[in-house]
């Protein structure tokens, strides 16, 4: 990690990004990874939430606990991250309630009372993050490294832990 921030303001960086940033691609190790819309629950710093449904790949994954990788590249709000932990499938009607987005709505034709909806926990226990500048700083750097031969400054980059 570059010496101009502490692993506390780059996981603080991660969490802020994340918030911004709408969808990735979720994998588990017997599943493809396939595009997801994360949501982020109240200040909980520990996991990202999905809904699906039942009978899904991901929904299955959750009721067996399995582990998952998560990948995030967002230009627009230059972040870039490797998220690893564990699916668990949670029942609970106020979170569902505090989760739910017109994304998901648009997938369920009953809305939150849908018996296919699913609600599934990332619990996070790691990510390698890389969090840049963008724009006209990666243009100068790339410019600077082709001219000095050094190795262009691209922002943060730390394994996070959670």
């Amino acid at each position: 990690m570059k010496d101009h921030a502490t692993r506390s303001e780059l996981t603080g960086t991660f969490w802020d990004r994340m918030s911004d940033i709408n969808a990735g691609m979720l994998a588990t190790p017997t599943n493809r990874a396939r595009p997801m819309s994360h949501t982020l629950h109240d200040d909980d710093r520990t996991a990202l939430w999905f809904i699906t449904a039942h009978g899904t790949d991901i929904a299955d994954a959750g009721k067996s606990g399995s582990a998952a990788t998560y990948l995030v590249a967002c230009q627009r709000n230059k972040l870039y991250a490797t998220v690893e932990g564990t699916l668990d499938v949670v029942t609970d009607p106020k979170t569902l309630d505090d989760l739910w987005s017109p994304i998901a709505d648009a997938w369920f034709e009953g809305g939150q009372k849908d018996p296919d909806v699913c609600l599934v926990r990332m619990t996070l226990s790691k990510a390698e993050v890389w969090a840049t500048d963008g724009g006209a700083k990666f243009l100068y750097e790339i410019a600077k490294a082709n001219l000095t031969e050094a190795t262009p400054d691209m922002g943060e980059h730390a394994v996070l832990t959670f």
